[in-house]
């Protein structure tokens, strides 16, 4: 593919360049640039580290790590090169180490990022902002390891085993990145290629539904995803405690007394527990715990506040 120019009713092809003769380097140079417009191949990321590592008995390093809207964690590998190399196998070894990140370790691993960076966002809250949170949820947090993969071109086997592995449950995104010279502009021609954006939608629900049979075949439990819109705000494919969450605080901070929603769920009558007054929240930690032991069992855990 090419792109051209329209001068005098006639297409004048734009010459196709390559990083390393325009002397544009990964780390150095594509990486600094798209840390900063980070939407430019993952719409919808927070950047939380770059050169990330840390690893017990390891030196590898994630070129760019990320969560999205929905909590998820977001490994980016990007490579200036014609093929991709082994960014497959790389990445894949990066979602496994990066899956047991916690959300009080994303918020220590960001605020080096931001240090580094000479920012002076707050870690913590910057995090809860983006995710539209009020309070951190660690088990909603990074349920999920998404994978982007960004170079100048990809080999067909990069291309046939992320397309395998995406059948097969895996979210990776292979973003292809085309330097052009025009004069003295440096063009940047950016295209999903895997999967293709008119059909990401239709392969994300079929993959989740792939993965829910399979779980729910492996152990029965639900890891249904859900959407939630309450009025101007869309929640995209949360957990079911999430959703159930969203929706509860949305009818208290709305005015509907707490009482009438618990009538609502008589079909699971251990579903909230009544604390009477006003509480903080270390108390309600201490008074929930006391609950929780006394009783026993799965307790949906939701505070909630009387007008």
């Amino acid at each position: 593919m090419a792109i051209y120019r329209i001068i005098d009713d006639k297409l004048s092809p734009i010459k196709q360049t390559e990083f390393k003769s325009e002397g544009l380097r990964e780390r150095d140079d594509l990486q600094q640039l798209l840390k900063e417009q980070i939407d430019v191949i993952s719409p919808g990321t927070l950047v939380l580290s770059e050169e990330f590592g840390g690893w017990k008995d390891s030196n590898r390093r994630i070129d760019l790590l990320g969560i999205d809207k929905e909590a998820n964690l977001v490994v980016i590998e990007l490579k200036r090169n014609e093929d991709g190399g082994h960014m497959d196998l790389q990445s894949i070894r990066y979602a496994a180490m990066a899956s047991t990140l916690t959300f009080t370790k994303a918020v220590d691993i960001f605020s080096r990022y931001l240090n580094k960076n000479e920012k002076d966002d707050d870690p913590h809250t910057t995090i809860l902002e983006f995710l539209e949170w009020d309070e951190p949820d660690e088990e909603s947090f990074g349920q999920d390891v998404r994978i982007v993969l960004a170079s100048a071109e990809f080999s067909k086997e990069i291309t046939t085993s992320v397309i395998w592995l995406n059948d097969h449950g895996l979210d990776i995104r292979c973003i292809r990145l085309k330097p052009y010279r025009d004069g003295d502009y440096l063009l940047l021609d950016v295209q999903q290629i895997i999967p293709l954006p008119e059909a990401a939608e239709y392969q994300i629900q079929l993959r989740d539904k792939i993965r829910q049979e399979r779980t729910a075949r492996r152990d029965g439990r639900d890891f249904t995803k859900y959407d939630v819109i309450l009025e101007d705000k869309r929640y995209e494919r949360l957990p079911k405690r999430r959703a159930v969450f969203q929706i509860v605080k949305y009818l208290c901070d709305s005015g509907v007394n707490p009482d009438d929603i618990v009538d609502l769920f008589s079909w699971k009558s251990n579903a909230f527990r009544h604390f009477a007054g006003k509480i903080d929240s270390d108390t309600y930690i201490v008074e929930f715990t006391k609950e929780n032991e006394a009783q026993g069992g799965f307790i949906l855990n939701f505070r909630m506040t009387a007008p």
